[in-house]
């Protein structure tokens, strides 16, 4: 069956990877991005490219209702727009916790609330929320980033027995690690405070936040990493079996080191819930 997607942040690293792929796979495409002119190279009679800032709930609303006019029907809604923003939570300015929240968070929500009134009027509908092994634990220096994950966990748990009453799915994709530039340009950083260069030495390498606008290192110059991170395609792979299946699950763990970063993640919360005498786990 062809379906009809629409993607947020389609035009680089998993975003781009997701609308490739179901290109691919012979269905139709609604890709969204800040400058649409970073997809003119995908010239597919099957893909619409559109203009979006998430963070604007009036353009998204808007963009969406274009893609529906444009389209007709919506079948697989993923959100994927996002970035990371690296620093201690005190050395946050309150304009980057902001910007993170809305990209991250606020974003997908006001995407789901543009789509739901036509996904419940056409009886189907399948929402992708990309989210993290990092909504499952939390890590230092990526409070912010845990957080807004953190936030759209919440969020689609009780969406998703909202929907399911009106045949529309909702699956948070937890990834691990992918080659993307997720951890290139698209990383923020905070302005360093000295307090915290052991820690940033500790998790980082490094009692310095990388500079932006320093020259990237070429591959053969770089050290070698303890792990590679996958091809987005993997990723990519992943999420259209996800979206064949019939009754999709609400999480779904992908990419390579990601189920043994939940399960150490769930085994923490565990010891931490066993300090409590009057707290007994599931078996």
């Amino acid at each position: 069956m062809t379906r009809t997607w629409f993607i947020t942040g389609a035009n680089r690293g998993l975003g781009r990877a997701f609308t490739e792929a179901a290109l691919a796979h012979g269905d139709h495409v609604v890709g969204t991005a800040r400058d649409p002119q970073t997809l003119r190279d995908l010239t597919q009679d099957r893909l619409t490219v559109l203009p979006l800032d998430v963070r604007d709930r009036e353009n998204v609303h808007a963009t969406v209702r274009q893609a529906f006019t444009v389209t007709g029907a919506l079948d697989v809604i993923v959100n994927n727009a996002g970035y990371g923003l690296v620093g201690a939570a005190e050395e946050f300015t309150e304009t980057q916790i902001r910007d993170q929240m809305d990209t991250n968070f606020y974003g997908a929500v006001w995407v789901t609330q543009a789509a739901l009134p036509r996904l419940r009027e056409q009886g189907h509908g399948h929402i992708v929320q990309i989210s993290t092994v990092g909504a499952v634990g939390s890590m230092p220096l990526f409070s912010m980033y845990n957080a807004g994950k953190w936030a759209l966990e919440g969020y689609s748990g009780a969406l998703a027995d909202e929907l399911r009453p009106f045949g529309i799915a909702v699956t948070i994709a937890q990834l691990g690690g992918f080659a993307t530039d997720w951890a290139g340009s698209s990383m923020k950083f905070a302005n360093a405070n000295p307090a915290y260069d052991e820690l940033r030495s500790a998790v980082l390498g490094t009692a310095n936040y990388p500079d932006p606008q320093a020259v990237p290192v070429a591959a053969d110059e770089q050290p070698d990493p303890e792990w590679v991170d996958a091809d987005p395609a993997v990723a990519a792979a992943a999420v259209l079996r996800l979206v064949d299946m019939t009754d999709p699950p609400l999480r779904t763990i992908i990419g390579p080191g990601a189920h043994q970063m939940v399960a150490m993640a769930l085994d923490q919360r565990r010891r931490d819930y066993e300090t409590d005498p009057e707290f007994t786990w599931p078996a």
